[in-house]
């Protein structure tokens, strides 16, 4: 199978440039050794949404009940705690945590925290996600912890200690608990040891972040993921944050599976005012029009979590709260990640889902597209409206997504031969109606300010 996307650019009532943008995306790539890890965009559960750095082993355990009952029937199987797992007093103030590690300078979990991770580690709670039929991960902070480094502490399995594998000179911009870890043997040394941890654990997927942006760190990327393959055990790479450099897309493939294009993107359609971190709804528009043509199956281009739903008790930004997105914009986020190919990561407490947003995670038609094997025949991309259609190799099944990105409602009017459909008439399905709409000779449509339509097509 292979992907063809397309980028084209729309003045206003005329088409600009259809060949602008342009690439073939294999199902594998020679650049890419670990292509089987992920061979359709990751779908799960991760704390950070709802909990912050503060969530326990029985609010974890409360959420993969949750995803195991209702979601995983339909394609979701990942659970990931996020940051701050292996701190006592999560909720205390910077430079007043309590780091939990082991003998070797290793984060090991907090057992007021998690309990059942006395003394065997995550290995207790990562075996019983795996007995749900579930994948266990964790996320982490690049680096080797400053406290390691002060009592340099042995690296497992190896001649070195912490200080040989310490850049005193690198921490990150964001989180100092770490120094960075050296690019020579002892840093190579001192990642193995974690990874190997990791893999004795049953991890099945590693978020580590500070690496993929801000800075961008490129050995450190390498080191790590070469840790992951020597253990033996399949562990999908994920790396945060964004926005991860286009120009390191073949080097991204080549070690992850899962890459962030921006910020951390949290529940408001425009920029923050004065967080230049967090990525409006809007913004992600440009950033996924610019990495489409870069999904290669089995490395995904990551827009960020999904934070829908009740994010709460204890986010990890601003006050416990329903979603501020509207309906409108919760549909209009998961069509644009699905049609990118992005990983689906809900951010929301599963143990708060009402009826609705439970809708938007449980409809097929919509989770076959982001999963689907698909070209793209053309990415239409304006300030104020986008369109983007997708088909099978096959050419049995197309697929487009219609989105106003104004603050009014518009009317969208194209040919299909505008749309590099060749045919005059289309039978329509609404997939996030599931209704079928006819047949139509060209796509006329009114939506609502930040609304999306997101149809199947099939040739009449």
């Amino acid at each position: 199978m292979r992907i063809y996307l397309r980028w084209c650019a729309f003045t206003v009532g005329s088409l600009v440039a259809p060949w602008l943008y342009s690439a073939s995306v294999n199902a594998q790539s020679s650049d890419a050794p670990n292509a089987i890890l992920a061979k359709q965009p990751p779908m799960g559960w991760n704390s950070w949404d709802s909990y912050g750095l503060t969530v326990t082993e029985t609010e974890f355990r409360e959420n993969t009940n949750w995803l195991a009952k209702h979601l995983k029937p339909h394609g979701w199987e990942y659970v990931v705690v996020d940051e701050g797992w292996y701190l006592e007093n999560p909720e205390a103030k910077a430079g007043s945590f309590r780091f939990i590690m082991d003998a070797d300078g290793r984060y090991i979990p907090a057992v007021n925290r998690f309990p059942s991770a006395n003394p065997a580690g995550f290995k207790p709670l990562a075996d019983w996600v795996h007995n749900l039929g579930l994948k266990f991960g964790l996320h982490i902070i690049r680096g080797i912890p400053r406290e390691a480094v002060d009592r340099n502490l042995p690296i497992a399995d190896s001649k070195y200690h912490a200080a040989d594998a310490a850049d005193k000179s690198d921490t990150c911009p964001w989180n100092s608990d770490n120094y960075g870890v050296s690019d020579k043997p002892a840093g190579q040394a001192y990642y193995d040891s974690v990874a190997k941890l990791y893999a004795s654990w049953g991890v099945d997927f590693v978020k580590i972040d500070c690496i993929a942006a801000n800075p961008y760190k490129g050995d450190e990327i390498r080191t790590f993921s070469e840790a992951l393959q020597k253990t033996g055990r399949p562990i999908v790479l994920s790396l945060s944050p964004g926005p991860a450099p286009l120009d390191k897309a073949k080097e991204l493939r080549r070690y992850a599976q899962m890459w962030r294009i921006s910020g951390d993107v949290w529940d408001h359609w425009k920029q923050w005012p004065k967080q230049d971190w967090s990525q409006g709804l809007l913004g992600q528009f440009d950033l996924a029009a610019k990495w489409a043509p870069n999904v290669v199956k089995g490395h995904w281009p990551d827009a960020d979590m999904l934070p829908i739903g009740y994010l709460g008790p204890r986010p990890g930004e601003g006050k416990a709260r329903n979603t501020d997105l509207t309906r409108d914009e919760q549909r209009t986020l998961i069509t644009l990640w699905s049609v990118l190919h992005s990983p689906l990561v809900m951010g929301g407490n599963l143990t708060r889902m009402d009826e609705w947003t439970t809708s938007l995670l449980v409809n097929e038609e919509v989770l076959r597209v982001d999963q689907s094997d698909s070209e793209s025949r053309a990415l239409v991309n304006e300030p104020k409206r986008a369109v983007w259609t997708l088909s099978s190799g096959t050419g049995s099944r197309s697929y487009l997504a219609v989105f106003n990105l104004d603050d009014q409602s518009q009317t969208f009017d194209y040919k299909w031969t505008d749309l590099s459909f060749n045919g005059n008439s289309y039978r329509l399905r609404d997939l996030w109606e599931r209704k079928d709409l006819g047949t139509a000779d060209r796509l006329k449509i009114t939506l609502r300010p930040h609304a999306s339509s997101l149809y199947e097509l099939k040739e009449h």
